[in-house]
């Protein structure tokens, strides 16, 4: 008895430890397709043939293969993300950090996948858990990294971590979307860099009132919404 009791967890664990593996490697073939063909209709057969899988586990594992095409858009967008985030370490100062991340984020190839899984999130409302749990991974990531970066440099920002983060990725996201509805130009015409409220001491309003200077409220680096007036902490 005490031995069937120890191998039914362990035949379980192998269980679910398969399952995660079939399940990240149809995510992964999928974003490898999606990024192959940009753009292209990729079957479930291709999907399943590339993953070494078959093809009733894309619904078995995700329900839907729209729902695993939103599982791989964002795993493209989270990579990009990562790439991004070494172009903004080498930043010399703020406005080259902001610059150069707008400009980087523009032309990530991940961009137009992601804007067709938001779209498919408003389609079709069961993925628009799935949308939002991606988002908020996000922006997590996002805010943690700026958080991060503006505390080895002595940077600020203009508001809330969290909504500097949110903010910018929205501002993508969204001039993706209106590229994509027709709307006339295309994201080049975004100042993005605009939607970062980043800056050092190099910036015009470094120590202006009402900026986020030492001479005015500046919001907490952990941007959590903390202000500080100089004599302690105040409106959180």
């Amino acid at each position: 008895m005490e031995k069937k009791r120890t191998e039914a967890p362990s035949t379980s664990a192998r269980s679910r430890d398969r399952g995660r593996a079939t399940r990240r490697r149809l995510i992964e073939a999928t974003a490898r397709l999606c990024e192959e063909r940009p753009g292209a209709e990729v079957s479930v057969a291709e999907i399943a043939k590339a993953a070494g899988a078959f093809p009733n586990q894309v619904t078995y594992y995700f329900g839907s293969k729209d729902s695993l095409l939103v599982h791989a858009a964002f795993l493209g967008l989270l990579h990009d993300a990562r790439r991004i985030e070494r172009i903004g370490r080498q930043a010399p100062d703020a406005a080259t950090f902001r610059r150069n991340i707008a400009r980087a984020v523009l032309a990530m190839p991940s961009l137009p996948p992601v804007a067709r899984a938001l779209a498919a999130g408003i389609s079709k409302p069961e993925l628009a858990p799935v949308v939002d749990r991606h988002l908020q991974l996000l922006f997590r990531q996002s805010e943690r990294y700026v958080s991060r970066l503006i505390d080895s440099r002595g940077w600020r920002a203009r508001r809330p971590l969290d909504v500097e983060a949110r903010t910018f990725w929205s501002t993508a996201l969204g001039a993706v979307l209106l590229v994509r509805a027709g709307a006339h130009g295309t994201v080049a015409d975004l100042d993005l860099a605009g939607a970062l409220t980043i800056h050092d001491e190099s910036d015009p309003g470094w120590g202006l009132s009402g900026g986020s200077g030492p001479d005015g409220p500046q919001p907490s680096r952990s941007g959590r919404g903390a202000m500080t007036d100089g004599r302690g902490t105040v409106g959180q």
